[in-house]
Parts: C-alpha cells; sequence; structure tokens
C-alpha cells in the first residue's frame, strides 16, 4: 500500500474542520459503543437487583486498569507514530506499531493472570460488600477473560487511528456493541446465566472485534507493517511509547483507585448508594467517551502537523475542537439534568433510594461537566504535540493529587454529600490547572517544535 494515500492527505492538506470531522467523528462512535458496553451491562443486570447492580459497579475498575494498559501501549504509540508519519520515517512507524502490539499484549495477560490469582481480597477492596461479592466473583472472572481481547483491541484502534484509518475502527467496534446488545438479554435471561451471562456476552462481543483488526492487520489494509521481524526491544522505541503512554496509563490508574475508593466510602451508606454511584459514572462515561473518542482523532492531527512544522493548522485544529467539545459538554449537561430521573430509572426501577441518590449525583457532576472538553481538549493536545508533562499534569491532577484528597475530606466532613460532591470539586480545581498551564506561556513557545 502506498505510502502517500488519502489517509495522510487528509492529514496534511484537507481542510482542519472537514480533516477533524472525518477523522473524529468515527472514534466518537467507536468510543461511545465501548461505553456502550458497560451500560449495557448495568442496564440488564439492574432488572436482576441492587446486589447484582453493586457487582457491576464493583468490577467496573477492573475495565479501567486494562484500559490504561492498552492506552499505555496504543495512545502512547499513536502520538510518536503520528509524528513518524509527518517526518516521513516509515520504517521506524512500523517498529514501534509492532512493538507496542506485542508489548500490549504480554503486559495484559500478566496482569490478568495476577488478578485472577488474587481475586477476592482485589474484589475486597474494590468495595464489595458481603451481599454484592458472590455477584462480583462470577462476573469478573470471565469479565477479566474478555480484557486480554479488549487491550489488544484498544491498542490497535489507537495505532490505526494515526494514520487516519478511523472509519474502520468505527465499524470494528460498532460491530461488537451491536453484538453485546444483542447477546446480553439471551445469556442473563433465556439461558438464566444472571451476572455471569452479561460477562459472556461482553466477552464474545470483545473477541469478534479482536477478530475484525486481525483481519485488517493480516490483510495488509494498513500503512503500518505488522511483524514480528518489527518487534524491537530499543530503549528509543519505549522511551517515546512510554513519554505519553505512562501518563495515559497514570491516570486511568487513578481512575480505577478514585472508583474503588468511591465504592469503598460509598459501600458505608449501603448497596443502595454503591449502585447509585456506579450507575451515575456509567451515565458519566458515556459523555466522556464520546469527547474521547473525537479527540483521538485530533491527536494524530495535531501531532502530524506539529512535526511537520504546520503550526497554523495545530492552532486552527485546537480552537475548532474546543468550540465543539464545549457545545457538546454544554448540551449534554442540559439534556441528563432534564431527564435525570428516567436515566436513573432505567437500571434501578425499584429502589426509590438508589433513584435518590443517583439523581443528586447525576446533577452535581453535570453541573461541572460544562468544562470536560476545556481540560480534555488541552491535556490531548499537549500528548500530541510529545509534551508529556503538561499533558500528564492535567491527567493525573483531576483523578489523582485533587479529587483522593477532596474524596477523603469531604467524606469524612459531609458523609454521603461529601462523596457525591468531591468528583464537582476536583473537577473545578483541575480547571483552574489547565487555565494556568495554558495560559502562562505564549502560543509561539507552546509549539515551537523541539528538535
Amino acid at each position: 500500500m502506498k505510502r502517500n494515500s488519502e489517509r495522510l492527505y487528509l492529514l496534511s492538506n484537507e481542510k482542519v474542520s472537514k480533516a477533524l470531522l472525518k477523522l473524529g467523528v468515527p472514534t466518537m462512535i467507536g468510543m461511545m459503543t465501548s461505553a456502550l458496553y458497560n451500560l449495557v451491562d448495568a442496564y440488564f443486570v439492574g432488572q436482576l437487583g441492587t446486589s447484582q447492580i453493586g457487582a457491576v459497579s464493583v468490577v467496573f475498575p477492573i475495565g479501567v486498569i486494562l484500559l490504561g494498559v492498552g492506552l499505555l501501549f496504543g495512545s502512547g504509540a499513536s502520538s510518536y507514530l503520528a509524528r513518524l508519519l509527518g517526518n516521513k520515517q516509515f520504517k521506524e512507524a512500523d517498529e514501534c506499531a509492532s512493538t507496542a502490539v506485542g508489548a500490549s499484549m504480554v503486559t495484559a495477560i500478566l496482569i490478568i493472570l495476577a488478578m485472577l490469582q488474587f481475586l477476592n481480597p482485589f474484589l475486597k477492596v474494590l468495595g464489595a460488600t458481603d451481599s454484592i461479592m458472590p455477584y462480583a466473583k462470577e462476573y469478573a472472572v470471565w469479565f477479566l477473560i474478555g480484557l486480554i481481547f479488549n487491550v489488544f483491541n484498544i491498542t490497535v484502534n489507537n495505532i490505526i487511528t494515526a494514520e487516519g484509518a478511523t472509519s474502520y475502527s468505527m465499524i470494528a467496534m460498532l460491530t461488537g456493541g451491536v453484538v453485546n446488545v444483542i447477546l446480553d438479554p439471551i445469556f442473563i435471561f433465556k439461558l438464566d446465566l444472571g451476572v455471569k451471562g452479561a460477562a459472556f456476552a461482553t466477552l464474545l462481543s470483545r473477541f469478534i472485534v479482536f477478530c475484525i483488526y486481525m483481519y485488517y492487520i493480516l490483510r495488509g489494509r494498513s500503512n503500518f507493517h505488522f511483524s514480528i521481524k518489527n518487534f524491537r526491544l530499543q530503549r528509543k522505541v519505549f522511551a517515546e511509547i512510554f513519554k505519553i503512554g505512562i501518563p495515559m496509563l497514570v491516570y486511568q490508574l487513578l481512575c480505577s483507585l478514585a472508583l474503588s475508593l468511591t465504592n469503598s466510602q460509598a459501600a458505608k451508606y449501603g448497596d443502595e448508594a454503591v449502585a447509585a454511584i456506579g450507575v451515575v459514572n456509567r451515565i458519566l462515561s458515556l459523555g466522556a467517551m464520546m469527547i474521547m473518542g473525537f479527540l483521538k482523532g485530533y491527536q494524530p492531527f495535531v501531532g502530524y502537523n506539529y512535526a511537520a512544522g504546520n503550526q497554523a493548522r495545530v492552532k486552527e485544529a485546537t480552537k475548532t475542537a474546543l468550540l465543539w467539545t464545549t457545545i457538546f459538554c454544554i448540551s449534554v449537561a442540559v439534556l441528563f439534568i432534564g431527564l435525570k430521573r428516567p436515566l436513573i430509572q432505567a437500571f434501578i426501577r425499584t429502589d426509590s433510594n438508589v433513584l435518590r441518590i443517583g439523581q443528586k449525583t447525576l446533577v452535581m457532576n453535570l453541573l461541572t461537566f460544562i468544562g470536560m472538553g476545556y481540560q480534555m481538549v488541552y491535556s490531548t493536545m499537549f500528548m500530541g504535540l510529545g509534551k508529556a508533562k503538561e499533558g500528564g499534569m492535567i491527567s493525573i491532577g483531576r483523578q489523582g493529587m485533587f479529587f483522593i484528597p477532596i474524596l477523603l475530606i469531604a467524606a469524612k466532613i459531609s458523609g454521603l454529600n461529601g462523596i457525591i460532591a468531591a468528583q464537582p470539586l476536583a473537577d473545578i480545581c483541575s480547571m483552574i490547572l489547565v487555565f494556568y498551564l495554558v495560559h502562562r506561556k505564549a502560543s509561539g513557545k507552546l509549539l515551537q517544535v523541539d528538535r
């Protein structure tokens, strides 16, 4: 396949707004589908009872951890690959892509084997109560096995996004999402497998996505040449991948820790609090994943043009992304606040306490969701430019140095209300940090190409 394909033209010469739409909309739809995996599981499992939905909420952070592994190698490689393509370093791009895929799979398998070995204490740490634990174990075992395929899917998804193959990625993820929606009610209710059925459905749908990506690789449809021969245990390759990937991994680990701490704190107030906050996290993740998906198309665009010296395209793309994501966040906040009751009722229909806690949590989080696009655009921009320090500070700040201490202090002072308020307060602090990092530099220095 020719290297100067239509995909590279899209990155280098297409009108900025048109390029962002072509790159961002397919990845946004794909990430939305990924978020729907969790929502669909929660929707059908929610019909089984409060403890069952609590079990799915407890296991949710495990998926976030393995998402971090996929992003460590996938997103880390994606940023580097876009810059390599911009510099016409095609051989190095092949080596980076092959190395990222191989390393991600080995890492994922080792982590998952360790989690399965120590599953009981691990679930306890994640917030499983005595009534939730049996269901959490049933769900977690098969869910973990499915995550092996998911790490591969996330890694390859990010890598082929770097070359502009966003439509193929969208098709793969949409296919998996549709399969999951079809299989969930069959396995959970028709076959009477309960929460285990939800895990089976997710496992099979992720395996199908894995097969679609393998077809893409084996048929040579990518601009990158994936091969064991291209795998390199070279310091430079891993240094470039980890420069961007480690902040992404740390962010996901902090997200998982934040969810686990939230579940543990909420467990003091019963299964209802765990279930309600878990449902809200899934609803909000849909909006956040859609923004992340759009920005997955934006990141290789700015990385490619940054490396090629096209600063004007980088600036225009950033302004456009800020405008579009802010409009999206405001629209989601208004819509979800207006539909807060039916949204929560869709997952829990019989428990009034879950409904009350869920509505309150959802509204408070949506008030600061308005600024989510602002945070994520600049974090993604810094990552795309290879400026891991600034991008990492934004990512780590929101779920780490802000959220965790705020959660622990607020929970001690205000109990359940403090737990509910922790994330909005952390978001406010994070937006202040982003404003400082962006505006302390002149834009010329920000976009100065590192040599």
